[in-house]
């Protein structure tokens, strides 16, 4: 998801990139970016090569398997956003890259938050129902069911495919940002398409990328957290432990982020003819940058979520992933439960 939400091409653009307060928050995201860079690709490569190719494969696996691809594919994309922000925003990869890095972004960040929406529904149904999960929680339906993240990530960037494209100004400078040129006749047409595309773009960004996932997640802890009250049945929680340092990371990452994005929506007229909340394109750079941070986490928390963290570090690195994604009991089959407490205690141990 791309910081840039219109054309930055007016005349006060250079003087608001000098200011000293936008160059300290810069230096310090590009900080940030860089670890979250160096970590993140090491850590998501390491994450996929275990899910991927050690572990057996298995629903819980399937998921956070597609959850480190997401988080790589996007870590990958840093050096190029990195070299942007030191140039002022200015683009120097082309068209092609500028269409190409920017929608990776936008597919793998809603990616991101969808396949955790996914997850805690997984979590929740094994708890719920756990006899259906016995007979029907395969791992060739979750590999078909998993696609469904990734079809809407993909559906959501949409605007990016149409709009996103390099834009040369008046002394000569590229960026890559959204460009309504060729969206209406005169100034006026053209500014309406913008205003309405980029307000549409923030509300869906907000809604369907952020509190619609969150909301899925906050109704699936409290169902769990209500069946495993009234049963007392739970005595291994290491995949819920794990779940929810990982959706908690996420919220507090991105939250700052997302309410800076849905302000920018609200006072978008006024930002782009008035120019007023220039706070909030301060606040772009270190927030955009927090949110990216959490891109990095999620292999230390698979690894320091759980067992004791001495433990930890005297077993192997791939040992220590392998427990934290395992689902502490036999991967279900489509064949029929023999009973209806084995298998709920079973997936109840697994939380």
């Amino acid at each position: 998801m791309e910081t840039n939400q219109s054309m930055p091409l007016n005349g006060s653009i250079e003087a608001f990139f000098e200011s000293s307060s936008y160059n300290v928050l810069r230096i310090l995201s590009l900080v940030v970016l860089g670890v979250t860079f160096v970590l993140g690709v090491l850590g998501n490569g390491l994450v996929i090569w275990v899910a991927g190719f050690r572990m057996a494969r298995t629903v819980t696996t399937i998921g956070y398997l597609n959850l480190a691809l997401a988080d790589f594919s996007f870590t990958a994309t840093l050096p190029f956003q990195m070299a942007s922000m030191a140039m002022n925003e200015k683009w120097p990869f082309g068209w092609f890259l500028c269409k190409l890095i920017n929608i990776v972004v936008d597919i793998n960040l809603f990616g991101s938050v969808f396949l955790i929406a996914f997850i805690a529904l997984d979590r929740c149904i094994c708890v719920l129902h756990p006899i259906w999960a016995q007979n029907h929680r395969t791992v060739s339906l979750a590999t078909k069911v998993i696609c469904i993240p990734w079809i809407f990530a993909l559906v959501l960037t949409s605007q990016v495919f149409i709009f996103l494209t390099t834009v040369t100004s008046e002394q000569g400078d590229t960026y890559c940002t959204f460009n309504f040129a060729s969206w209406g006749d005169t100034t006026e047409d053209k500014l309406k398409v913008a205003i309405t595309m980029l307000t549409a773009r923030g509300i869906i960004r907000f809604i369907i990328g952020f509190s619609m996932p969150m909301s899925i997640v906050a109704v699936c802890y409290g169902l769990i957290a209500a069946k495993i009250h009234r049963k007392g049945m739970i005595k291994s929680n290491r995949p819920l432990r794990v779940l929810t340092a990982v959706v908690a990371s996420f919220f507090i990452c991105w939250f700052p982020f997302q309410l800076v994005a849905l302000l920018s929506t609200v006072w978008l007229k006024e930002m782009l003819l008035q120019g007023k909340y220039k706070i909030l394109d301060v606040l772009v750079n270190p927030t955009s940058a927090l949110a990216f941070f959490n891109s990095c986490l999620n292999p230390m928390l698979y690894v320091f979520v759980g067992q004791d963290f001495r433990e930890r570090l005297i077993h192997s690195l791939p040992a220590s992933l392998e427990r934290a994604l395992s689902e502490d009991s036999p991967q279900t089959s489509d064949t029929t439960a023999g009973s209806a407490s084995a298998p709920a205690e079973a997936e109840l141990k697994a939380m």
